[in-house]
């Protein structure tokens, strides 16, 4: 039966994160590099796009055999299963995702205004050295403060019911990999750290047994 699941949950940044959005004009003493905000709010926002990318990058790293590939269709089955393939492999026709990643909003400004936060994001001075001249390049690049928190919205689409929980431990793989690495930019110099938590699911869309949704329950929230 055609269903369909959602996972919930929320990212909690830890330290301060930049996911970057292209700026045609940046007057003379202002941000150099801001983050990406949603247009109606005017709040950060994580876009679906880079949650999708960078774990989809990171179980690349652990499951594939070939330490570099040709193309992201040349993942390993575990992967291209959840996130799709564009065209036909050898073992394969062009797969759709299973997974569909909602952009993510920030959801807490008011109780980061209350503990004293006067914006939800900061300015980083940060500093490059030409290494030929020793001249000093400063720069200012706007982060997402520590303690912001984005809801997560995932959809899976339950394509064959004997894989789901095979499914949902690359999923939970990719969850614990992305709090072991980073989001956004600049992860090398401390940026972009998050825990996930909360998560759970439920289905939506058609009908799945209790026992297979408990079991998925299990492996993501455990």
């Amino acid at each position: 039966m055609y269903s369909k699941i959602e996972i919930t949950g929320t990212i909690e940044v830890k330290t301060g994160m930049h996911i970057g959005t292209s700026d045609g004009f940046a007057a003379i003493g202002a941000i150099d590099s801001p983050v990406a905000k949603d247009v109606v709010s005017g709040l950060p926002y994580i876009p679906g796009s880079t949650l999708k990318g960078k774990m989809r990058s990171l179980l690349a790293k652990m499951y594939n055999e070939k330490k570099f590939v040709n193309s992201r269709d040349e993942d390993d089955e575990r992967i291209t299963r959840l996130f799709g393939t564009s065209k036909s492999r050898e073992d394969s026709n062009p797969k759709a995702s299973r997974l569909i990643f909602s952009d993510s909003v920030m959801s807490n400004e008011d109780e980061l205004r209350k503990k004293g936060a006067q914006s939800v994001t900061e300015a980083k001075e940060e500093n490059s050295i030409n290494p030929l001249t020793a001249i000093a390049m400063p720069r200012q690049i706007e982060r997402v403060i520590r303690g912001a928190e984005f809801p997560i919205s995932i959809i899976y689409n339950v394509d064959e019911e004997k894989e789901l929980l095979e499914d949902m431990e690359t999923l939970s793989k990719g969850f614990m990999l992305l709090e072991y690495d980073y989001i956004g930019g600049h992860g090398s110099r401390g940026y972009g750290k998050i825990e996930i938590k909360n998560i759970s699911l439920d289905c939506v869309i058609g009908e799945l047994p209790e026992e297979s949704l408990n079991a998925c329950r299990e492996i993501l929230e455990g």
